[in-house]
């Protein structure tokens, strides 16, 4: 095989693992909300990283999340609140947000609302050597 054929066969491997579509993956389902976990380690992700996407269906706090790392949102459909810590607000298409390490978080959609979609991230909190 030419070095040319091994380069654009492992460039083909390499979309396949790097890219994802929201429609390939089944969502974990649950009473309250849906979880689409797209990129994540066995898709190039590294030091925690990893997307996906929540759907709320709640139009109460029920459930909480916290965890080591840091966790950001992007809210692409639907109105509905956030709690992060102790501190509440609105959040609607095209707000951003980020849940602190540590730190308590709660998402729940506005009674009018429809279910409420968020983007979110997982990062590590340790800067590599060559940051800090």
């Amino acid at each position: 095989m030419r070095i040319f054929e091994v380069w654009a066969a492992k460039e083909k491997q390499m979309e396949n693992k790097f890219c994802v579509h929201e429609a390939e993956v089944l969502p974990q389902s649950f009473p309250s909300h849906d979880y689409i976990e797209l990129l994540n380690q066995s898709s190039g992700c590294v030091a925690g990283c990893r997307t996906g996407i929540l759907i709320y269906r709640q139009t109460e706090f029920l459930q909480g999340g916290v965890h080591d790392d840091q966790e950001g949102f992007f809210v692409l459909e639907g109105t509905g609140r956030a709690k992060v810590g102790n501190s509440e607000f609105a959040i609607s298409p095209g707000c951003s947000f980020i849940a602190p390490a540590g730190q308590y978080h709660y998402i729940c959609r506005d009674k009018d609302s429809i279910p409420i979609k968020l983007f979110f991230f997982h990062a590590s909190t340790v800067l590599p050597e060559e940051i800090k």
